[in-house]
């Protein structure tokens, strides 16, 4: 069983910035594709962004492009989502997720993952 630990979320103003960490326990992250999902209070869940394995590749939703940075480190079986100029609308819980590495070009589709980690609270407000 794949497991994760979310942290770094919290409480941010606009334009403040948090890192957001995808601990794995018990696989290695890089052998899995990784994406970072949000959910914001009754909205569906959407893809954020995603990495690949190889961490040559990465996506990102058209409203964080410039602002979010995927990340992964291999030492520390993490994978990491930098986020700059948060904004109010940036409010969700955020989740971690892993997908076989082959189907990175499923990445930003919910549907495709198997394996979620528990999500940690993202506010942004002033």
């Amino acid at each position: 069983q794949l497991q994760f630990v979310e942290s770094g979320g919290g409480l941010a103003q606009p334009g403040g910035s948090l890192r957001l960490s995808c601990a794995a326990s018990g696989f290695r992250l890089n052998d899995y594709t990784i994406g970072w999902f949000r959910q914001a209070p009754g909205k569906e869940r959407e893809g954020v962004s995603c990495i690949s394995s190889s961490a040559g590749s990465t996506n990102y939703v058209d409203s964080v492009k410039g602002r979010f940075t995927i990340s992964r480190d291999s030492a520390k079986n993490t994978v990491y989502l930098q986020m700059n100029s948060l904004k109010p609308e940036d409010t969700a819980v955020y989740y971690c997720a892993a997908l076989p590495k082959r189907l990175f070009g499923l990445c930003m589709f919910r549907g495709a993952y198997d394996y979620w980690g528990q999500g940690t609270q993202v506010t942004v407000s002033s």
